[in-house]
């Protein structure tokens, strides 16, 4: 058994004890967590966690590194949507109404499709408020 599986379980077993109140059942449903263990049915849940856990160091190896080609990513999305969001919301209404006003026959102006910019700076300022909750909380670094 991995240590994905053995976390697994452990969850699995704490879960049950605070579902099922009666001792029978509990044992019941314990012993169905464990026959699925053994059929390989948690198999697949093991691997994901593996993966996960992987992909965990591959990003704070990155977010460590002082190169920007590296650790610049976030960055960079960061600036890009925000100059989009300021053009599609202040300097385009800006620069169409002077175009307008002072052009015969005006050109089109490029519109940012806020429809992909949207939820990618909502998730970024999501994650960035987490982070500065975990700031005020005291939390430097999280440990693997």
């Amino acid at each position: 058994m991995t240590i994905g599986l053995d976390a697994i379980l452990g969850i699995g077993g704490k879960i049950i004890d605070r579902v099922w109140p009666d001792p029978e059942e509990r044992d019941k449903a314990k012993l169905a967590l464990l026959e699925m263990h053994q059929r390989g049915e948690l198999a697949e849940l093991d691997a994901d966690l593996q993966r996960s856990l992987a992909q965990i160091k591959v990003n704070e190896r990155q977010a460590e590194s002082g190169s920007i080609f590296v650790s610049g990513a976030r960055p960079f999305i960061m600036w890009v949507c925000g100059l989009a969001l300021a053009y599609a919301t202040i300097l385009y209404p800006f620069i169409s109404f002077v175009v307008v006003m002072t052009m015969d026959e005006p050109p089109a102006l490029p519109v940012v499709n806020t429809d992909l910019l949207y939820p990618v700076l909502m998730g970024l300022l999501g994650l960035g408020t987490m982070r500065t909750l975990e700031k005020r909380q005291g939390v430097a670094r999280a440990k693997l």
